[in-house]
C-alpha cells in the first residue's frame, strides 16, 4: 500500500535511495557518523540528506556535509507541484550551492528513487547570461524612476513603478492644463515615447477621451492624484509650480 504523505517516515525514503545507489555500484550504509546515507564507490564518497520536504534544515545539512562528501545529494519524496515557480527556485537555489536533488515516488508498496541533476559546479557567468533581459528590464524599470516611493519588503500594495509615475505626470499636467494631446504633453515633457501609448492604453482609467487626439481628467484620475500627493507635489516643484 502507498505511504500516505502525511504518515510518511523518513525511514521510507531509505531503501528506493539504496537500490538506486547500488544499482551504481555504490556500496551503501545508513546513518554513518550522523549522515542519513553514505555511498562509497572506489574512492568517491557520495552523501544523501533524506527529508520528508525540502527545507532550511535539510539545506544546512547537506551543506555541511559538503566538507566532508565529493558529492552531496538532497531527497524528498516528489512533490505534487513540481512544475511550479516555487519548485523552479527551490532547484535554482540547489543548484546554486552546488547540491544534488533526488526524488521519490510510491507506486504501491513500492519506493522508486529518480536523480533529477547531480551537483555540479555552479557557472554564475552563465547563470547572469541566461538572465541578461530580466537584468535589463530591471536597471531600465530602476532608471525611469524619479523618487523611491515603495517600501521594499511590501506586498499585497500598490507600487509605484515607472509606468504609474509617468501616468500621474499625465494626470497632473491635464488637471493643471485641462484637455490637451500627447504632442502637447510630450513637449511639458513627459516620456516622448511613452505618452500617446499611456494615454490609448488608458489602463488605470484616468483619462478620457474629448476629440480627435485630445484628452482630458476622469474622476479616478483626480482621486489618484489625490492619493498620491506627495509625487505631485514633486511635479509642481519641478514645474515651478510648487511653494
Amino acid at each position: 500500500m502507498k505511504p500516505k504523505r502525511s504518515a510518511l517516515r523518513e525511514q521510507d525514503l531509505y531503501l528506493p535511495v539504496k537500490t538506486l545507489l547500488e544499482a551504481k555500484d555504490f556500496s551503501v550504509r545508513s546513518e554513518v557518523h550522523g549522515c542519513d546515507i553514505t555511498a562509497v564507490r572506489a574512492n568517491e564518497l557520495v552523501i544523501v540528506e533524506l527529508k520528508k520536504s525540502l527545507n532550511l534544515e535539510l539545506l544546512l545539512q547537506a551543506a555541511d556535509r559538503q566538507k566532508m562528501a565529493d558529492l552531496v545529494y538532497c531527497a524528498v519524496p516528489k512533490p505534487r507541484n513540481f512544475f511550479s515557480s516555487r519548485w523552479r527556485d527551490l532547484q535554482h537555489l540547489l543548484r546554486r550551492l552546488e547540491l544534488g536533488l533526488i526524488f521519490i515516488s510510491f507506486t504501491g508498496r513500492q519506493g522508486y528513487a529518480e536523480i533529477v541533476f547531480d551537483p555540479l559546479p555552479f557557472d554564475r557567468a552563465k547563470s547572469i547570461g541566461q538572465a541578461k533581459k530580466k537584468r535589463t528590464r530591471l536597471l531600465a524599470e530602476a532608471g525611469r524612476r524619479s523618487v523611491d516611493g515603495n517600501l521594499g519588503g511590501s506586498t499585497g500594495k500598490k507600487i509605484l513603478t515607472a509606468y504609474r509615475e509617468e501616468a500621474l505626470h499625465i494626470a497632473f499636467l491635464l488637471q493643471q492644463q485641462g484637455p490637451l494631446s500627447a504632442k502637447e504633453l510630450k513637449k511639458m515633457g513627459t516620456d516622448p515615447e511613452k505618452t500617446y501609448r499611456t494615454l490609448y492604453d488608458n489602463v488605470y482609467g484616468w483619462f478620457r477621451r474629448t476629440g480627435k487626439s485630445i484628452y482630458a481628467l476622469t474622476p479616478a484620475g483626480e482621486k489618484a492624484l489625490a492619493e498620491y500627493a506627495w509625487v505631485v507635489q514633486r511635479f509642481k516643484c519641478a514645474s515651478g509650480s510648487g511653494s
